[in-house]
């Protein structure tokens, strides 16, 4: 094998000294590009390579760091000169300079060498500023507010079974700081946590464009602040600082009328903020939040995450966040408690990423206006309207439309609507701030659209938008193939992902909002192939972090913000869905090579093992929820075809096997030999439980039960064949439709794959007539839907049964990678030819950089165009038999490996085309 990989190098490798390029591009510091806010006190550096030549890989790199560009451009690393280190390494190189400093900036560049013997030139500068690292880099900033909730009030996690009749709603307040600079200013950065949510301005003009900043996390533990580069805003000579707040999940309002998921209060909104200006005679000065700051109530009179906004533009006060503003009639803010871990934000902030105008506009008999935006999406309104002072529009947004035209959001969080309320000064644009929902219609009360005649009665309604928020995450993913049912079903999926992609994963973008942790290891890497997440996941596991009981419950939401006790704590007890505790950080340093969180979320991993080990019966864990939404004879719910006892013991046994592997990773021999013991307790109760030895069959034999006993290799390997036979039967016997749910289906998908089922994925997926993704479609479905059936009883846009995107990419595209490199270091490319499917097409920009698999079969001729990012090597599996005809970039070449039907080359990076002829 090795003389076929050296000579086929030798072939298609260049050696054209001329034309050699070798650039590095790409930097990354904790995988952002020049990032604020960096608290890691070793920040971990990637970058990637880019070479017109193939079979290229790194063998040195050397890194600088300073202080100074200036002192960097003179290639002089002050604070840190790693020297040319002798590695492969480009991702994940951990900082080993001088003490890094409270937000400061430091520079960066970094060369390599190849395998060629070529150097590169530097890269080009980049640059990282670091956070606030400990309580007294805030330098005595206060938490403020407008007013106190007492503390008999809060309730940091309230019970789904205890009924709180009280109604109560509060003041949103804005905040704001005058301020003078009198010296030039060298560099200004602005460190700021709002709770709820916060907008800030400067001088009347909003700061960034995010949206519900900070992210929400588990309040009582932990808030995130938000740094932000304010060196070209500001002026010299007065400036003004604004603030308006925002509840969010920080404080849920219970008003009459109005829906509410549950009543989380931590308190009143409040604010925290260091403003550090730098000047450039080398001193520096501090604005920070104090009771000097002046506050009053802001136009929002409502604002609730689950509820919707109310604005009255009559309360408005002109000029509030400039300079000239009188605020004499303000009062000083309040100095409040603060919360005791802050954080800087380091996933992506929310953003408006979309606009919708309407496709179609209906007037109902009660005169309410109807708007069809043609896509259920995640977000907000937009509206224009001219009309009297007092005049009131009132927008209800939904998913469907009742029979007789009106909206309906008896599944989506009922009411949930948006209120404007006109000051009558021309005409008026408005656009919500600190809530959101999931939509496709709006329903519009008290005005007319686009008609000057009727003023009088309505305001008039000039125009209406939906805008699109979620996590800006950076698109790194795209996929296409010749079936058009496929590509609908990869956009469905996408749209739910997108819609709940915020602060946190959420399962749906109204009635719920909240973090169900079993989507994180399930629809994960359908997320990762199209985005780019790995500091959004490291949230997620933070936030797990914060919300795992003292008993080592890792709850079934998180940030845990109600106690769900309804069906004896079926909600809030159940494996498949705690375990994203232990199986997302490994598929972390999976997918990125990242340690880091291994190492941070260790102790939170072995305390869930020890809790679920004493809940365990003869090893089997039953409690929780099972197959959720799996397709049985009820409606959907709990798992109705696979016991209970399967999905969560197969969940228990792959976690100690995950974990074996990270006390592997981590150096703890003793813990990896303790968990490889338990595992194969673990095993052998499942297997004396669930397994018929006579007819191959596990529990009730349901696509679930088989699928997750191969998947997490609890099946002997004498008896695998017969077991994944029995999937295939019991597929085809239900005339190739699935029944397998949330929990089950990712897990079938993957056998199918593993094991050459693809075919078997095809005929399950390429139809409209059954439950399933093209029934949703068939349906009317723009986002992916709760259940197969795309009931209208139930969410609309649910990103849980998201599995099938992961095999467009790693199946259909055929991208994956060898299970014993990590982040993609070791590529396969493995297409599967399947169905009437003739091209597909897939790009995944990698820790390295872009991969690329595209396909095209006609008749007998078979081609692949792949691109292999340089520093790394890829595995290629041709369909094709020893008596193919084989050829890479137009040159023929023989006696190569074969496994079953395909062909197997070993490559280096570039650009090939691969051709088959039968």
């Amino acid at each position: 094998m090795k003389l076929k990989l050296l000579i086929f190098l030798y072939l298609f490798t260049a050696f054209d000294s001329f034309s050699q390029a070798l650039i590095v591009n790409h930097l990354r510091c904790e995988y952002l590009q020049n990032p604020l806010g960096i608290e890691s006190k070793s920040p971990r550096l990637s970058w990637h390579i880019f070479s017109n030549q193939r079979n290229i890989s790194q063998t040195s790199y050397q890194i600088l760091v300073s202080d100074s560009p200036e002192l960097l451009q003179k290639n002089q690393g002050n604070y840190w000169n790693s020297g040319k280190i002798n590695s492969d390494e480009s991702i994940q190189i951990a900082y080993h300079g001088k003490v890094l400093e409270a937000t400061k900036t430091y520079y960066w560049k970094v060369k390599i060498w190849d395998n060629q013997k070529y150097e590169s030139a530097w890269s080009e500068v980049n640059q990282w500023q670091m956070g606030l690292l400990k309580k007294e880099d805030w330098k005595g900033a206060s938490w403020i507010a407008y007013e106190k909730l007492e503390d008999s009030l809060s309730n940091v996690l309230p019970s789904d079974n205890i009924k709180d009749k009280r109604l109560y709603n509060n003041t949103l307040p804005i905040f704001r700081k005058d301020f003078s600079t009198q010296k030039t200013i060298e560099k200004a950065t602005m460190f700021i946590c709002g709770l709820g949510h916060f907008e800030m301005s400067l001088n009347g003009k909003k700061v960034g464009d995010h949206f519900l900043d900070a992210g929400w996390t588990k309040y009582d533990k932990q808030a995130l602040y938000v740094s932000f580069d304010l060196t070209k805003d500001l002026k010299k000579g007065k400036n003004t600082l604004g603030v308006m707040l925002g509840n969010g999940f920080y404080y849920v309002p219970s008003v009459k009328g109005r829906y509410r998921k549950l009543k989380v209060q931590f308190g009143y909104p409040k604010m925290i903020c260091r403003l550090k200006i730098q000047y450039k005679d080398g001193s520096s000065e501090d604005i920070l939040s104090d009771t000097s700051w002046k506050t009053a109530p802001s136009p929002i009179t409502f604002s609730s995450i689950y509820g919707g906004e109310d604005y009255n533009a009559n309360l408005e006060e002109t000029g509030w966040d400039t300079p000239d503003f009188k605020d004499n009639l303000w009062k000083n803010a309040l100095e409040v408690d603060g919360i005791p871990s802050l954080n800087s934000q380091m996933a992506a902030p929310l953003k408006v990423m979309e606009t919708f105008n309407p496709k179609k506009q209906n007037t109902l008999s009660s005169g309410d206006l109807v708007f069809d935006l043609g896509q259920n999406f995640s977000g907000i309104i937009s509206l224009s309207v001219k009309g009297n002072q007092g005049d009131t529009v009132r927008i209800y947004p939904a998913e469907l439309l009742n029979a007789d035209g009106s909206i309906n959001q008896k599944a989506s969080g009922s009411p949930f609507y948006f209120t404007y309320i006109l000051k009558g000064k021309g005409i008026e644009n408005w656009t919500p701030r600190f809530t959101y929902y999931g939509f496709r219609y709006l329903q519009v009360k008290g005005a007319i659209f686009n008609d000057e005649s009727n003023l009088k009665n309505k305001a008039n309604l000039l125009s209406i938008k939906g805008l699109h928020t979620r996590n800006s995450a950076e698109t790194i993913g795209n996929f296409t193939c010749s079936n058009e049912l496929f590509n609908k079903t990869n956009t469905l999926i996408d749209w739910a992902i997108k819609s709940n992609m915020a602060s946190v994963f959420t399962d749906c973008p109204h009635r719920e909002k909240l973090g169900w942790l079993e989507e994180l290891h399930l629809v994960g890497a359908s997320v990762r192939f199209g985005y780019d997440v790995p500091n959004l996941f490291k949230k997620s596991v933070t936030d797990m972090n914060y919300s795992q009981l003292s008993d080592g419950l890792v709850p079934e939401i998180s940030p845990e913000y109600v106690k769900f006790d309804y069906g004896n704590g079926m909600f809030r007890d159940s494996p498949e869905w705690g375990s994203s505790s232990i199986i997302v950080p490994w598929y972390l340093y999976h997918w990125y090579g990242e340690t880091q969180t291994l190492a941070d979320a260790y102790p939170m991993m072995k305390k869930y093992l020890e809790y679920l080990a004493g809940k365990a019966k003869n090893h089997i864990l039953s409690q929780g929820l099972g197959d959720w939404y799996d397709l049985g004879p009820n409606k959907p719910g709990v798992s109705q075809l696979t016991p209970m006892g399967v999905t969560g013991t197969a969940i228990y046994y792959y976690d100690l096997q995950v974990m074996q592997q990270i006390a592997t990773v981590l150096h703890k021999k003793y813990d990896a030999i303790q968990y490889e013991k338990l595992a194969l307790d673990v095993k052998k109760s499942f297997n004396e439980t669930f397994f018929n030895p006579e007819t191959k069959q596990y529990a009730s034999g349901s696509q679930t039960a088989n699928a997750m006993a191969v998947y997490m290799k609890l099946v002997e390997p004498a008896d695998k064949k017969a077991v994944v036979e029995n999937i295939v039967k019991d597929i085809r016997k239900r005339n190739n439709s699935l029944t397998a749910g949330d929990i089950g289906y990712r897990y079938l998908l993957r056998v199918l794959e593993d094991e050459g089922k693809s075919e078997v994925i095809f005929e399950m997926n390429n139809r409209s007539d059954v439950a399933g993704y093209g029934y949703q479609l068939a349906q009317g479905a723009t986002a992916l839907t709760e259940s197969w059936q795309a009931l209208p009883t139930v969410s609309n846009n649910h990103f849980m049964l998201g599995h099938l995107m992961e095999w467009f990419y790693s199946g259909l595209a055929g991208i994956k990678q060898d299970e014993s490199a990590t982040a993609f270091k070791k590529i396969i490319i493995k297409p599967q030819v399947v169905g009437d499917v003739t091209f597909a097409k897939a790009n995944y920009q990698s820790p390295y950089g872009k991969i690329m698999s595209d396909w095209t079969k006609k008749g007998e001729h078979f081609t692949l165009k792949i691109e292999i990012p340089v520093n790394t090597t890829a595995t290629i599996y041709l369909p094709a038999t020893a008596k193919s005809k084989i050829s890479v970039n137009g040159k023929i070449v023989k006696n190569l490996d074969f496994q079953e039907d395909k062909a197997i080359l070993n490559i280096g990076s570039g650009q090939y085309l691969f051709e088959v002829v039968e």
